[in-house]
């Protein structure tokens, strides 16, 4: 990150000729703020202990504050990661997916997580991932954790769901005032007709979680029309109402346009009166459903206010994907017409470094950059950065994430880029993370720090 020496340092300053994209700024456009080709506003932004004490026109700030001049540079708020697996991630080395897909991933995945995740290695790796994401500007992170009853190898067998969630717990406490943490109780939906579906369900109440789960019964493959979905719907749903829990789940991961678990989920969500509360994942199989059968489900989507989490750079890596055949679709849910019905849509990194996707650095820019080219979100640009700000934001009941408000947290992302053109072309290794109006000093953790080794430099 840049060296943020030039900031004031102040309890009060003010940074002069700032470009902001109007999407952050959900308290409206400062009045006479002039707004630019791509809907960013040029302000001044008064910061006075750790807060927004002032938005405003440029040149409209009190002189007589310090003063920073950022000559028509981009400022972005920090940016919510509304959907990741903190526990899966940076396993790929010990563990590697051999074919890269979907079968292979969830293989992978069982084998590592029995044999690796313990208190330990879970608390490793996903202090790494945070550490991560705070380094390159994200405030806010939900979070899936796979919720099995049992883990471990044979003859050392643990609980994996409660590990897993008294890691997060600790995780959560020991990041508060950094990056705001949420969990969702990831596990196969046909879990929730058993006993273990309903102590499930009580630890995640218990640890202020979000009830969650993936379309797919125990072992099986996203595809197809799962003949039990309404009934383990049902029992999910009212897991959920009994313990007064949202609900968060993965919902047809997959190319096969017959997999319509979001249409159920729509019915389910509007069957138990459970509308604005539901958020679903993925939702790729709706893009390859014939035209009147997606635009029905995208309407029952909008009449449950049902929110939608696209996972561009995973969805695009793992679907569709045989071994020596080049891919021919993109892998991603109908993000624009799904928008243009009402739909509250958000963009998230998704997998990191694991058997689902290789690759990753848990950087929320470097997926909304990826997102305008794989979703085609430009032409105009200006919506998109609300993917990865106010939307998931709200989504999280996080009025002030991803947002520039008066009187919210002066949490900033200050980008050498002017226009929201060099935003998306360029990587942005200069940036400086600002919280609470301090610039971060927190470096990127060294990979050898996962492993206990020492960094050469």
């Amino acid at each position: 990150m840049s060296e943020p020496s030039f900031l004031p340092e102040a309890r009060a300053y003010r940074l002069r000729n700032a470009r902001v994209p109007a999407a952050f700024l959900t308290g409206g456009v400062p009045a006479g703020a002039i707004l630019d080709a791509d809907g960013c506003a040029l302000i001044d932004i008064v910061v006075a202990d750790g807060a927004f004490a002032g938005l405003m026109p440029a040149g409209g700030s009190p002189e007589a504050l310090p003063a920073a001049d950022l000559a028509g540079r981009q400022v972005w708020p920090r940016l919510v990661d509304a959907h990741t697996h903190l526990d899966k991630g940076h396993t790929v080395a010990r563990t590697p997916n051999p074919d890269g897909d979907f079968p292979g991933a969830r293989d992978a995945t069982t084998a590592d997580r029995t044999r690796y995740w313990d208190a330990e290695d879970l608390r490793r790796r996903m202090d790494f991932g945070l550490a991560c994401a705070f380094a390159h500007g994200t405030g806010a992170i939900r979070t899936h954790l796979d919720s099995q009853e049992s883990g471990g190898e044979e003859g050392a067998p643990r609980d994996q769901a409660a590990t897993s969630w008294a890691v997060f717990r600790e995780m959560r406490a020991a990041w508060a005032g950094r990056i705001a943490l949420q969990a969702v109780g990831l596990t196969p939906i046909d879990a929730y007709a058993t006993d273990y579906g309903r102590r499930l369900a009580d630890l995640i109440a218990d640890s202020d979680g979000l009830i969650g789960g993936v379309t797919r019964p125990t072992g099986g493959l996203h595809g197809g029309a799962l003949a039990e979905i309404d009934a383990l719907l049902d029992r999910l749903f009212g897991l959920a109402r009994e313990r007064d829990l949202d609900v968060d789940l993965h919902v047809d991961e997959t190319g096969d346009p017959a997999a319509t678990s979001l249409d159920a989920v729509a019915r389910a969500t509007l069957r138990h009166g459970y509308e604005g509360r539901v958020t679903c994942g993925h939702c790729c199989s709706l893009a390859l459903q014939p035209e009147a059968q997606a635009s029905a489900t995208i309407a029952r989507v909008a009449q449950a206010g049902i929110r939608v989490v696209t996972l561009p750079t995973v969805n695009m890596y793992l679907q569709d994907r045989r071994r020596g055949r080049t891919p021919r679709w993109r892998g991603v849910a109908p993000v624009q017409e799904l928008m243009a019905a009402g739909v509250p849509v958000m963009v998230a990194g998704d997998n990191c470094r694991d058997a689902f996707y290789a690759y990753g650095d848990h950087d929320m820019l470097d997926t909304v950059r990826a997102a305008v080219r794989i979703l085609h979100l430009d032409h105009p640009l200006a919506g998109a950065p609300a993917l990865a700000g106010p939307v998931p934001g709200a989504m999280m009941g996080l009025p002030h994430a991803g947002t520039l408000r008066e009187g919210g947290p002066a949490d900033l992302i200050l980008l050498p880029a002017r226009s929201l053109n060099e935003v998306v072309a360029r990587p942005h290794a200069g940036r400086i993370v600002v919280v609470a109006g301090r610039p971060i000093t927190a470096p990127l953790p060294p990979y050898e720090s996962l492993t206990g080794e020492a960094a050469p430099w």
